[in-house]
């Protein structure tokens, strides 16, 4: 029997995922500008960014990034491990650890690499990982790479997520979930599940990328939102390419964990640095952040604006407070057909369609930002108005990617 052509066999899913008009299409963005993105000589205002608090193109941010490549130059050079950890990779450490009010944090080159460096490291093979069903794809990943039982429980269930830990009470446990979760912009239940994980002897994980810097009182995320410190969540994990508008990520936690991981997260030992520059700029984009109040009152108030006026509109809106506002409409056609119907008339808003989420399950997902204006939100319900969006018959949360 021949073998498998595994470049075929790689033809023939693409082949079916655009018989299916599910296929990925890159676009090119030629410009920026704040919420306005120039993409094939169209200018369109975009409702797609996870630049949360508008700090992206910020010109404190650039300097700083030109500044430190001047001196530095553009890349690190190493490894952290060998000769790529500079100063500006410390200051930055010691600024993130401050911030979430942990001892200390540990720089990786995506939340990708975070996650699964984390997980790798604290699980072996017969530990149990217990995971919310809409976690993001590298929690999922992470678990499954580390040869620990991966348990899933209903999106947000307390009970369920109890019942999978007492099911296996001599095993090592590690409860991971979103703190917002991507696709519906909901925020887990931290408190519950900080609670039992105390009960239950397990350890908690939370992957706050779409929180750092938006939910609580300074910005610190969800954690920090819902009263919970480095006692009730051991294991912080946030990006930096979101609301902070750089690129990166970060874990936070005891002195232990940050030396643990620093020793065996694969991802963290075995890739180059970020380059210092990149540092520079995020560490300007947290001062920013943390001083700039107004960033947040403002997204507050666009997020407000939007859902009143989604709610007066009738639109099939998901119950999300967070940047994150999905309108469901179920079929995949129906997601594709409004957001090229949005494009035509300027504004530029993602169909998210299966294998992001399920079947049925379709939504434009719009996210806002402290970049936008009133006047941005109010033409966009007026588009939304003119298209007559009709609820799916029946929909659910999302998987998140």
């Amino acid at each position: 029997m021949a073998r498998t052509d595994l470049l075929q066999r790689l033809a023939a899913h693409t082949a079916a995922r655009e018989h299916a008009r599910l296929l990925r299409r890159l676009r090119i963005i030629e410009h920026a500008d704040g919420p306005w993105l120039e993409s094939g000589n169209r200018r369109l205002l975009s409702f797609c960014s996870n630049d949360y608090l508008g700090l992206a193109q910020h010109p404190q941010l650039v300097a700083a990034l030109s500044r430190a490549a001047r001196e530095l130059g553009v890349g690190s050079t190493s490894a952290h491990l060998i000769c790529g950890h500079r100063r500006e990779h410390a200051e930055l450490e010691e600024a993130l650890a401050a911030w979430t009010g942990r001892e200390r944090a540990l720089l990786f080159s995506t939340g990708y690499m975070a996650n699964l460096g984390v997980l790798q490291a604290l699980l072996k093979e017969g530990d149990v990982c217990v995971q919310d069903k809409l976690n993001h794809a590298c929690l999922l990943d992470g678990a499954k790479l580390s040869g620990a039982e991966l348990k899933r429980y209903p999106h947000g269930d307390v009970p369920a997520a109890a019942r999978q830990l007492a099911a296996n009470p001599d095993a090592a446990a590690l409860l991971a979930t979103d703190g917002v979760f991507s696709m519906d912009g909901d925020v887990a239940p931290l408190p519950e599940l900080a609670a039992l994980c105390a009960t239950e002897g397990a350890s908690l994980m939370v992957d706050d990328a779409h929180g750092f810097g938006v939910l609580g009182a300074d910005g610190a995320g969800s954690v920090s939102a819902a009263g919970l410190g480095q006692q009730e969540v051991p294991l912080l994990m946030a990006t930096l390419g979101k609301a902070l508008g750089c690129s990166g990520a970060f874990v936070a936690g005891s002195g232990g964990l940050v030396e643990g991981l620093i020793q065996f997260a694969r991802p963290y030992i075995y890739t180059t640095a970020m380059p210092p520059a990149l540092a520079a700029a995020a560490l300007e984009s947290v001062q920013l952040a943390r001083r700039e109040d107004w960033r947040r009152e403002k997204l507050t108030a666009l997020i407000s604006q939007f859902r009143r006026g989604a709610s007066e509109l009738g639109l099939p809106l998901a119950a999300s407070k967070s940047p994150i506002q999905p309108l469901l409409l179920g079929s995949a056609e129906a997601a594709l057909a409004a957001a090229q119907s949005l494009e035509q008339q300027g504004l530029l808003v993602t169909a998210i369609r299966p294998p992001s989420v399920p079947a049925g399950q379709s939504r434009l997902r719009i996210t806002l930002s402290a970049a936008h204006e009133e006047a941005h939100v109010e033409r966009l319900l007026q588009v939304l108005e003119t298209l007559k969006l009709d609820p799916p018959s029946r929909v659910g949360p999302g998987e998140a990617v």
